[in-house]
């Protein structure tokens, strides 16, 4: 089991602070739907879950080589579940609304650039997600969780950057106190070398 020092667990703290930090405007103060606050928690528990329960059975098949289950694979096995899930309780929700959305949106794009968009979507999405379960398996739950957050931090200050838009004084505090919170993670993280037993 991958134990992190009680220290590394502390450095949490800065970095989810840091991005709340970095997503609050100013002047505007803190304006949260809640129901989506809700689902979203929920959403990256879910994931999170998902990701350390799939390492670890990652670990275990990798194990048995007539299986041929790696990480590409057993990913690719959950996404199966998880699709044959989830359709019918979407097809149950969404099914009555889902016609009139569909000529709304080809109204406006066309059907070509709506397929194309959705089919690459999926694509690139599905190659992200397959990538961060091996990286997960890899490294453990904790630590790709705080790199996850910290790409959040990451995608501001970058898009910041490229869209040559300034960033408030929020953005900034809170974007340098959530990269400082990783790096002294990635420093408390370290074990130190176990002595070993002299005979």
């Amino acid at each position: 089991m991958d134990v992190k020092p009680v220290l590394a667990y502390c450095m949490l703290i800065p970095i989810v602070g840091g991005v709340g930090l970095a997503c609050i405007k100013e002047g505007k103060g803190v304006d949260i739907n809640y129901t989506a606050f809700m689902w979203a928690s929920i959403a990256n528990m879910a994931a999170a879950l998902k990701g350390k329960l799939g390492g670890s059975v990652t670990k275990e098949l990798k194990a048995d080589k007539s299986k041929n289950m790696d990480a590409a694979n057993v990913y690719a096995v959950m996404n199966i579940i998880s699709f044959l899930c989830t359709v019918p309780m979407v097809v149950i929700a969404e099914m009555s609304s889902l016609p009139a959305e569909w000529d709304k949106a080809v109204a406006a794009h066309g059907a070509q650039a709506l397929i194309t968009n959705i089919a690459l979507s999926g694509i690139f999405f599905y190659v992200y997600n397959e990538f961060a379960f091996a990286f997960t398996a890899s490294v453990g739950a904790v630590t790709s969780s705080v790199l996850n957050t910290a790409k959040r931090v990451i995608i501001i200050v970058v898009s910041s950057i490229v869209f040559a838009e300034a960033m408030e004084r929020n953005t900034v505090i809170g974007s340098a106190v959530a990269i400082l919170g990783t790096f002294a993670y990635s420093l408390t993280s370290k074990k130190a070398p176990s002595k070993k037993k002299k005979a």
